[in-house]
């Protein structure tokens, strides 16, 4: 995620790059090209010869001339690193999940609180695309009542990035990667009144799959499922289908693009920005710090949601289907 938030940066205005800090003596050279991901691209060869570099995150977070961080560690480091960032008057763009509990997630929000710093968690899915359309979709508030909502994510377990095979670091594959999910699915109807599970992990095996349904007050029904499915070859997949009183809104990265199918029979293609939402994410924080005002889009306080719900949605799948009460 570094790599793909420094490709970003280029389309970025009111920010400029002055440091970057890696325990990694490759990475700190500029040399990315090792790196792969889900979404972003591969990594490449930057040149990193202006800028100050840091091999730990304390000498950075002391420097005067940094005015905010763009934290893509494990996500076991974010809380510490982060509120240390806070602390030392920097503004904090940290990579989802924000934390791994919501213990940790509610302590980041305090200090941001507490400091009048902007922190956001850089939940890239409010800003692509698909996702901004079904969100003004729903907006408008046209077609009524949300009665059942799938958001499904997929891909192989990952070859690269060897802390995200390990749960105390990374959560698990369901946790890092449906953790985007869930906050759409929050973010568009909020908290569920219950959440049950089922599915299956083995991480020896590069599987770590979930079936979740959210369960609302008016009887909608939110299933969000997915996971990794071997390591290597399996491909990458990203969709929802959204089924309302007025129609049903339907997105496929393997080909369908965000279209409404209305009650009436006929069908509309939604205006899906063709945008970068990384670049979108980073340029709404700089606005935000720029402009001194919280990122009213993206708050703390629903990406820790976020990760209380998706724990949560872990602990349902433990117990094979039975329905949890949900107390954000």
């Amino acid at each position: 995620m570094g790599s793909t938030h420094l490709k970003a940066l280029r389309q970025v205005k009111g920010f400029e790059l002055v440091a970057v800090c890696s325990n990694d003596e490759t990475a700190l050279s500029g040399d990315l090209r090792s790196i792969q991901g889900n979404l972003g691209g591969p990594g490449e060869l930057l040149d990193f010869s202006n800028l100050r570099k840091y091999r730990d995150f304390e000498p950075a977070l002391a420097d005067p001339d940094i005015e905010a961080v763009d934290l893509c560690l494990p996500t076991d480091l974010h809380t510490e690193v982060a509120i240390e960032a806070l602390r030392s008057n920097k503004h904090v763009l940290v990579e989802k999940p924000m934390a791994l509990d919501g213990e940790s997630a509610d302590r980041m929000a305090a200090e941001a609180e507490r400091s009048g710093k902007i922190l956001m968690t850089a939940q890239v899915l409010r800003f692509l695309g698909p996702y901004v359309a079904l969100r003004d979709a729903i907006g408008r508030g046209q077609l009524g009542l949300f009665r059942t909502a799938l958001f499904r994510r997929r891909c192989a377990a990952p070859a690269w990035g060897g802390w995200l095979k390990n749960p105390e670091k990374s959560g698990g594959g369901v946790f890092d990667l449906l953790i985007h999910d869930v906050d759409m699915t929050l973010h568009l109807f909020g908290p569920p009144e219950s959440v049950a599970a089922t599915g299956y992990e083995d991480p020896s095996r590069g599987i770590d799959v979930i079936h979740s349904v959210f369960h609302y007050p008016h009887g909608g029904v939110a299933v969000v499922t997915g996971g990794w499915h071997h390591p290597k070859a399996y491909p990458f997949s990203m969709e929802y289908t959204v089924t309302s009183d007025g129609g049903t809104i339907e997105f496929s990265s393997s080909g369908r693009a965000p279209t409404l199918y209305r009650e009436d029979g006929t069908e509309e293609a939604l205006d899906s920005p063709e945008i970068d939402g990384y670049a979108a994410e980073l340029q709404y924080f700089a606005d935000c710090c720029n402009e001194g005002r919280q990122p009213a889009l993206c708050p703390p306080r629903e990406s820790a949601n976020a990760v209380k719900l998706t724990r949560l949605m872990l602990e349902a799948r433990n117990r094979n289907g039975e329905r949890i009460k949900c107390n954000l």
